[in-house]
């Protein structure tokens, strides 16, 4: 039986970038969130849909006899791009362990506001939850947890640069808080742009690449996800 490149959750068709024997990752879409299954204060909740479309045979799934398929990690809603999904319960704790001890190495793209004085520098600061500011964090020196991202600067136009983000840790919108700390707001970033400043444009975080050695065949596994209308769309690689 063929297998479909696309997960099909009703007329919404997520690209399949990768499948081996314990993981798909997919081309996660803007606007899905990736909360508990069981949360109910959306209709857009990723791993809620896939558990349905599963139970209900739906033939991406039916074709490959899946029973199971969890997000292993988090990509923020509006961030698109490579997200990993596990086909057994055994598999959970191995690759939540990649993810855990920095042996997963993630690559994201983002466009931000202004051009960066520095062509490459990397970012420590400690993360924490921004009190009385719901679902924001903050850079918190005191009491906040461990994150580092290394920041590379691709090309720079019209007051914009874009950037290659290589996070180490995986804190909650580390990225994003980051770049805002160092003054390069990601675009279309409504939580963490500057006070006072307006903007409409796209949201402009993608990830765009996963490698890791796989922890059952001892492979190296490079997946990529395409980048061109990302680059289009915020008016680079042209």
């Amino acid at each position: 039986m063929a297998k479909p490149k696309f997960m099909e959750l009703g007329e919404l068709q997520i690209p399949i970038l990768y499948e081996d024997r314990s993981v798909i990752a997919l081309d996660k879409p803007a606007g899905w969130l990736l909360v508990p299954d069981d949360w109910q204060q959306t209709s857009r909740n990723l791993q809620a849909a896939i558990n349905d479309s599963i139970a209900a045979c739906d033939f991406w799934a039916h074709s490959r006899n899946l029973r199971f398929l969890r997000c292993i990690h988090r990509l923020d809603a509006e961030t698109t791009g490579v997200l990993l999904c596990v086909k057994s319960t055994a598999a959970v704790p191995e690759f939540s362990r990649l993810f855990e001890s920095r042996q997963m190495e993630k690559v994201y793209l983002a466009v931000v506001h202004g051009e960066p004085r520095q062509r490459e520098w990397t970012c420590r600061e400690p993360l924490g939850p921004a009190l009385g500011k719901a679902g924001r964090m903050k850079v918190d020196s005191l009491s906040g947890k461990p994150a580092e991202t290394h920041f590379h600067v691709l090309e720079t136009k019209g007051g914009r640069a874009l950037i290659e983000a290589h996070p180490l840790t995986g804190r909650t919108h580390q990225i994003r808080v980051h770049l805002a700390h160092a003054g390069h707001a990601v675009l279309g970033d409504s939580l963490y742009r500057p006070l006072g400043k307006s903007d409409d444009m796209p949201f402009a975080l993608r990830a765009v690449a996963l490698n890791y050695t796989d922890p059952f065949t001892r492979r190296r596994v490079h997946i990529t996800a395409p980048a061109t209308d990302f680059l289009h769309t915020h008016g680079f690689g042209r």
